[in-house]
């Protein structure tokens, strides 16, 4: 994927004169692109009229079916919104044969203004109202995923080593990066040619199993994107170098999990960091107040963290995905981490929170508007958090919903979720969940065939 700096669509591609298609697409709830496969003629004029694209494809569910209890699809006409080119984000797309470019949008209603079941759009709402307040949140994101190769329909790791694998905990393996510098280096290349900073790849723990760092933006909603382009580059070129790649929550039972943690600081309009004490560098009553926030919200927003089936195979006592609403002071089994910048190097700037609980199957959009809101939510009520946990006992905070479910009723029923997303999107996204959950049960599969069937 090569690009150049171009802020058009039409720019790009007079620059481009071999490109004979362009992919445009927008992300759906589920975080897949959908989108329309344009001649090169066509796409000329995406800048001025945009492109129509059905706003219910935000009302699907996994599978891709229209969810009639959305309120999108049926009885509604089905209409269009309108897509619009992100600037800088157009890029030749080598996975795909021929001279095919890409073209990320962003979805408009008829007046223009984000669609309402849009979750970049709501992002953006969120975002203009730190704007109001003078601030700017300044983010980054560490992005989990696993390279596999099929067996029989089965996901095994790529090495072929079969269970020697599982055996290995391959943290900070440079021989295993060694074994994929090819396929790295590719990722790296083409998430800089569209503006994407990543700053490197370290192996993890599980077999195949790698994390892209994205550097901190003072641009939250550039920095979703960036998450969200992140993966379909690393899903195409695994596709290209004869590997498959998941971002699945816990593709492996017996092996560790893929989070999105997010690190987030807030600054006001001299460019401070206005979560750090101006003398000391150290941790502020501010960033307290949005801790505060977070721990509050958490439970009831879990679902923007943890939004699907095998979400919540992550989340068990001392495997470093939470179970409690609580912070610590750089614990790393605590959901919220607090970094004091003072104590680790870099001052003001460097301190920050780590929120710890999303899985790399979350929705980027969604999973930093949660974040993001219920900060803003403990700094606008000036609350203070409850004491930070012991990191002998971190499951003391309020629990967790880590059943589907459980999460997805919490979420239904929470006015913190509204207040942050709108009453309208969190109808929209748990009538999604709840279709794609009672799909999920009605489903029985071998393995509760081999316990029951014979015992029972």
């Amino acid at each position: 994927m090569s690009s150049i700096e171009q802020a058009s669509l039409s720019a790009f591609l007079e620059a481009h004169p071999e490109v004979d298609g362009v992919e445009a697409f927008v992300f759906d709830l589920a975080g897949a692109p959908k989108g329309k496969w344009l001649a090169r003629d066509k796409a000329m004029s995406v800048d001025a009229k945009g492109l129509p694209i059905p706003l219910s494809i935000f009302a699907q569910d996994a599978w891709g079916c229209d969810v009639a209890e959305a309120g999108l699809a049926f009885g509604t006409g089905d209409p269009d919104g309108v897509g619009y080119p992100v600037s800088g984000r157009f890029a030749l797309v080598p996975w795909l044969e021929g001279a095919m470019a890409q073209a990320f949008l962003t979805l408009r209603d008829g007046s223009g203004a984000p669609a309402d079941a849009d979750p970049r759009g709501a992002l953006e709402a969120i975002l203009g109202r730190y704007a109001a307040r003078g601030l700017t949140p300044v983010v980054a994101v560490e992005l989990e995923f696993y390279l596999y190769r099929l067996e029989q329909g089965v996901p095994v790791p790529p090495d072929g080593a079969g269970a020697a694998s599982w055996r290995r905990n391959e943290t900070l393996s440079t021989s295993t990066l060694a074994t994929h510098k090819r396929l790295i280096d590719e990722i790296l290349h083409c998430a800089h040619a569209i503006g994407i900073p990543a700053d490197g790849v370290i192996s993890e723990a599980g077999p195949g199993q790698f994390e892209l760092n994205i550097l901190h933006r003072p641009d939250a909603l550039a920095m979703a994107d960036d998450a969200m382009l992140l993966r379909r580059i690393v899903r195409g070129l695994a596709q290209k170098h004869g590997f498959g790649a998941t971002f699945m929550a816990k593709p492996y039972g017996e092996a560790s999990g893929s989070g999105m943690h997010i690190h987030a600081s807030v600054n006001d309009a001299s460019g401070a960091n206005v979560l750090a004490d101006a003398m000391t560098g150290g941790p502020a009553p501010t960033l307290f107040h949005a801790v505060a926030g977070l721990v509050a919200a958490m439970p009831e927003t879990m679902l923007a963290f943890a939004p699907n089936a095998n979400s919540f195979r992550r989340f068990r006592p001392d495997a470093h995905a939470p179970v409690s609403a609580g912070w610590g002071h750089d614990d790393r089994s605590a959901a919220i981490r607090v970094i004091d910048g003072s104590k680790v190097g870099g001052g003001a700037k460097a301190t920050r929170i780590e929120h710890r609980i999303s899985g790399a199957d979350a929705n980027a959009y969604l999973a930093l508007g949660a974040m993001l809101g219920a900060m803003l939510q403990g700094i606008e009520a000036g609350a203070m958090p409850p004491p930070p946990q012991d990191p002998l006992n971190p499951g003391a905070g309020e629990p967790l919903p880590i059943e589907w479910g459980a999460a997805i009723e919490r979420f239904a029923a929470s006015d913190k979720a509204a207040g942050i997303f709108g009453s309208r999107l969190v109808d929209i996204i748990v009538a999604c969940k709840r279709q794609d959950r009672a799909a999920f049960l009605s489903h029985i599969d071998r393995f509760e065939y081999d316990t029951y069937l014979a015992l029972l």
